[in-house]
């Protein structure tokens, strides 16, 4: 008799989506926009969305969040399409969520819970997982009394605990001695990376910031070239990528992209480090948890945030960045902003929102990560803004004196030498970073 295959494959998750905006005069709008880009964070980890829900509401209902009468709704939804799971797009309390879950008999995870487990599934380094895996037990510790909630009806105290408090005492010391082992070995990194930072401080640095899906992967390819990750999903990148980007000009008028294709590299290029992106509702775990990662949001010289100009969120989402840089302490920083994706424009679009730009960013830059010269603008920017950071000086020199020119040819970018005849002393003018 033949063997029948087992299909190994984990079940498609089948998701309801419930969105329950506060009432206000626009929350019809941001609802159908919030709950799209739940819908694509959703796809991100793998599940199918089969319906919506949407309910306004003047407060939270402490119990269900939504409202007894909305979770019959509800119910009555997850039954006829078949679905297996419910998401939130707010964050829910311990307590609301295993209501949820008694009424639906359906698992209930809110959009905190689903961009931890993104997070989950696209961390590649060790640092990252780490990262991902203190936020997730940062998260789930103060709902561990959920996960035993069948042992409930043994009651605890002296001389009479109870396994199930036993158990969620012994969970608690557990997860929280994880918590501190992992705040220790990121507080390494973080050390280690500073001892990095310190080989390139006299090197001008730029970050690429902005909401996740902006484009910045794709820009930092377009300065750089090389092998850079790029996927059209949301948090397609979780670690951070620096790569050397030459300001030269020279043979990019000709090439498909703003590189140089031809002539001397630089002697002196920048750095640009793309970061991962940030959105709405981002969780505060989460944050915290990746400080160490966007120590190079802080460190950088320079702020690129990169937005999505063929979005037409694209007003909240720099408020949203704007928000987790304050949250993250670089709100005082320097910021280019850079409107990406120009591109998926029609022309009247474009024209429209430059001719805006002048009067509400007018430091911004438009352009496009894929089209030839789209990236020119960007790089004159950050010519000028390195070329801030130097100062133009004349030193002398003794004529033989190889060993100090060679420092300053490591530590700046020589301009002209020439001998004084008089003092047979070397002039060398040269650039070097201020301070």
């Amino acid at each position: 008799m033949a063997r029948e295959l087992i299909d190994l494959a984990p079940p498609e998750e089948r998701a309801i989506l419930v969105g329950a905006p506060l009432k206000r005069t626009n929350a019809r709008h941001t609802a159908a926009e919030h709950l799209d880009e739940l819908a694509r964070l959703a796809d991100t980890a793998g599940a199918r969305v089969v319906g919506t829900l949407t309910q306004q509401i003047d407060r939270p209902d402490p119990g269900t969040y939504i409202g007894r009468g909305k979770v019959e709704e509800l119910k009555a939804l997850v039954a006829e399409q078949e679905a297996t799971m419910v998401i939130f797009d707010d964050e829910l309390s311990p307590a609301q969520g295993k209501n949820l879950e008694g009424e639906l008999l359906k698992r209930v995870i809110d959009r905190a819970e689903l961009i931890l487990d993104i997070f989950a599934l696209r961390a590649r380094s060790a640092e990252a997982r780490m990262q991902v895996e203190l936020a997730q037990l940062e998260y789930s510790l103060p709902r561990l009394r959920n996960m035993w909630t069948h042992l409930e009806k043994f009651r605890g105290g002296i001389g009479v605990r109870g396994p199930g408090e036993t158990q969620l005492e012994t969970d608690r010391r557990l997860v929280g001695h994880r918590i501190a082992v992992l705040k220790e070995r990121l507080r390494e990194v973080e050390k280690s990376r500073a001892e990095q930072r310190k080989g390139r401080k006299n090197i001008f640095r730029a970050a690429l910031v902005g909401y996740t899906n902006a484009g910045k992967s794709s820009l930092l390819r377009a300065l750089a070239g090389g092998e850079v990750f790029v996927e059209d999903r949301l948090f397609a990148t979780l670690d951070p990528l620096t790569r050397e980007v030459s300001l030269s000009t020279q043979g990019a008028t000709d090439g498909p992209s703003d590189r140089p294709s031809g002539g001397r590299k630089d002697k002196h290029p920048i750095l640009v480090t793309d970061t991962v992106g940030f959105i709405r509702k981002l969780p505060h775990h989460l944050v915290a948890s990746f400080r160490a990662t966007l120590e190079e949001v802080r460190e950088a010289d320079l702020l690129l945030h990169v937005i999505d100009a063929s979005s037409p969120s694209w007003e909240e989402h720099r408020l949203v960045v704007d928000e987790v840089l304050a949250e993250l302490g670089a709100q005082e920083k320097a910021v280019l902003h850079v409107f990406n994706k120009v591109d998926r424009m029609a022309p009247g679009e474009a024209e429209a929102l430059a001719a805006r730009l002048r009067e509400l960013l007018p430091d911004s830059v438009v352009v496009s990560a894929v089209e030839p010269g789209g990236t020119r603008p960007l790089i004159s920017a950050l010519q000028a803004a390195a070329s801030r950071g130097k100062v133009e000086t004349e030193v002398r020199l003794a004529a033989g004196d190889g060993k100090r020119l060679a420092e300053l040819h490591r530590a700046g970018e020589v301009l002209s030498t020439a001998v004084d005849e008089e003092t047979g002393e070397l002039v060398v003018r040269v650039v070097l970073a201020r301070g």
